[in-house]
């Protein structure tokens, strides 16, 4: 078996480990929400997280980002984590963890929006916008009946929606930056300050909202957290780097329709999470909206992967940039 052969194979493991780690993540989530805050468990995480990749950077004789680099560090911080993970974070306080998951897959709509609006960026087809009013769709068939019914224990669950689509704004707007970045610099020390940078903003925010008062550890949310902190974090992102440097990115990108499906199976199955034929019906219309999307993109834009957590653009290995980091 040559080395090449032996690294395609690595390499698709590593795409499905991919697909298995960032589906766990949402349930990861929502079950550390049981006794922690939700800004404080975003905060933990990354802080974690940032600092044993920091850490492991540092004592493998990499060089970490100078402070000239600080300010588009956090700039991304905030952009992908604070908004992007932290929406998603706070929605699931109110959202079953498989139904945020599908939610999310309404980042490609974002994406797009957001690159029509972008100096040089890719203008908007008749297709595309079909696709998007296609996946919006799924969202009023999602949440038309809440509204329309007015009640006061509805309010909660919009408000979990919103978040969700803030959330894919942030990582839309932050993944629009991080595809214009162009640094020569080590990819694992820039990820490593974005993870320590964004854990520390939304430890910041918990702060502020009076969390601390509020939190505590059980062994659940205990295991959630360290799964979310190392597994989730550090070894989806390693994973996903490698799956990008030998296998095509359109197919990498795949994990973002998987994803979700096991986000749903592990709420059923584990949490006992409703999965009613109206959510299978806004989750039908999302994806066919995110599959028009982008078989209907240019084929430069397929590059970039459809959805969240973990939008990537392959870059040539001697400039590397910033990658956002999973869910």
């Amino acid at each position: 078996m040559t080395a090449s052969l032996s690294q395609r194979r690595l390499a698709y493991l590593s795409w499905a480990a991919v697909c298995v780690i960032w589906g766990t993540t949402y349930l990861g989530i929502r079950v550390s929400l049981e006794s922690i805050p939700p800004a404080l468990m975003g905060g933990l995480r990354w802080t974690i997280a940032g600092g044993l990749l920091s850490a492991y950077v540092k004592f493998s004789g990499e060089k970490l980002p100078p402070p000239s680099r600080w300010g588009s560090i956090a700039l991304l911080a905030f952009l992908l984590l604070g908004l992007g993970n932290g929406g998603v974070v706070f929605a699931e306080q109110w959202i079953p963890s498989g139904l945020a998951a599908v939610l999310v897959g309404t980042s490609p709509f974002w994406m797009a929006a957001v690159e029509a609006f972008m100096p040089r960026g890719e203008r908007l087809t008749k297709a595309v916008a079909a696709g998007l009013a296609l996946g919006f769709a799924g969202i009023v068939v999602l949440v038309w009946p809440e509204l329309s019914l007015g009640s006061g224990g509805t309010g909660p669950f919009i408000a979990g929606v919103i978040a969700l689509q803030v959330a894919s704004f942030g990582w839309a707007l932050g993944s629009a930056f991080s595809k214009r970045q162009s640094h020569a610099e080590n990819v694992l020390s820039t990820t490593a300050y974005q993870m320590l940078f964004g854990g520390l903003l939304m430890m910041a925010a918990g702060t502020v909202r009076g969390e601390w008062n509020d939190m505590f550890f059980t062994s659940r949310t205990s295991v959630a957290l360290i799964y979310l902190s190392t597994i989730g974090a550090i070894g989806g992102f390693v994973a996903y780097t490698y799956a990008l440097r030998h296998l095509p990115v359109s197919f990498v990108s795949l994990y973002a329709y998987i994803n979700p499906v096991i986000a749903v199976a592990l709420g059923v199955v584990v949490l006992n999470e409703a999965f009613t034929p109206r959510m299978a019906v806004s989750a039908l219309l999302v994806f066919a909206g995110v599959a028009v999307v982008r078989w209907s993109s240019p084929p430069a834009a397929r590059t970039t992967p459809a959805a969240v957590p973990e939008t990537a653009r392959a870059r040539p290995a001697n400039r590397v940039t910033f990658r956002p980091v999973g869910r």
